[in-house]
């Protein structure tokens, strides 16, 4: 969680020096649910995300080096600098693409997972999303064929209560999302996003029933991003009594509080992790300046039609 924490912080850090540019969107406050989920999941498992997943890409195992190049628009590989932050693509690691189509990797995820039930290896497919994706067609439809083909999907729903700048009540009468899972007999259950050990609990039960051919599952982890929908963002929409609740409910923090409650941690190693992870992040920044730039022959590189 804290790589993943690191490694934001340092982008919020690069955009200001206006060494990035573009739209950035950062998911500081969400870690819990990357780290909790990935943490369960094999190398060779699929992973999708959103327009928010740098975390979950880090947490699935990508290379901190390219992955941060990617987001200058330099052309050290994954991308050579096309994927920007909305479309990282890192496949060594199992991390299939983003996207900044909200919702979009929804029925991508399902074919990922018909090719697993093929394969019969026990591989399965996440895919990640937002509550703002609950309103689309395609989230219903791929629920039903994913209930219908009792495809190997495990569905995350990060809500985190807005869908860019609307507030959830303002979109649906659904207060939990895993209520739309219950209604095409998907396995589903709705856990505190921001409690790592909630979250990798019951990812447990769901890698362990799509691996074992029960067909998907669906969790909806109620979390929160410190910051604004995009980088710049002024976030008007917000109250700042709801900022400063969801800032203690940190979820580097409370897992921190937490170990050292259990004597698990010590204040010397909980210092020491988070300056390695700095440290390390640190070191894929001056990487990644020191990229080169994409040459224009790059440009028709690694695309398919």
């Amino acid at each position: 969680m804290w790589l993943i924490r690191a490694f934001e912080e340092k982008v919020s850090a690069l955009y200001a020096m206006r060494e990035i540019v573009g739209l950035l969107h950062l998911g500081i406050g969400q870690e819990a649910v990357a780290v909790g989920t990935c943490s369960l999941l094999r190398l060779d498992d699929y992973v999708f995300g959103g327009h928010r997943s740098h975390g979950h890409a880090i947490a699935k195992g990508a290379d901190l080096n390219p992955l941060m190049a990617e987001i200058p628009g330099r052309v050290t590989r994954y991308c050579a600098g096309k994927s920007e932050s909305m479309h990282i693509v890192a496949l060594d690691a199992g991390f299939v693409t983003a996207t900044g189509v909200v919702g979009g990797t929804i029925p991508l995820a399902l074919g990922a997972a018909f090719a697993a039930k093929e394969k019969g290896n026990g591989q399965v497919a996440v895919v990640f999303f937002g509550d703002g994706a609950g309103q689309a067609g395609a989230f219903h439809e791929s629920l039903n064929i994913a209930s219908l083909w009792r495809l190997p999907v495990i569905f995350v729903c990060e809500n985190n209560g807005y869908a860019e700048f609307t507030p959830l009540s303002s979109h649906t009468l659904v207060e939990r999302l895993a209520r739309h899972a219950e209604t095409y007999k998907i396995f589903s259950t709705t856990v505190d996003g921001n409690a790592l050990l909630e979250v990798h609990d019951a990812m447990g039960k769901a890698v362990q029933q799509a691996r074992t051919g029960k067909g998907p599952a669906f969790i909806e982890c109620l979390t929160h991003r410190l910051k604004g929908h995009y980088e710049g963002d002024p976030a008007k929409y917000r109250e700042l009594s709801e900022l400063a609740e969801w800032k203690e409910k940190d979820p580097i923090a409370r897992f921190t509080r937490d170990l050292k409650r259990r004597k698990a941690l010590s204040d010397k190693d909980s210092a020491a992790i988070e300056s390695d992870a700095r440290d390390l992040v640190e070191r894929a920044a001056q990487f990644a300046l020191a990229s080169p730039w994409p040459a224009p022959d790059e440009v028709a590189s690694q695309v398919t039609a």
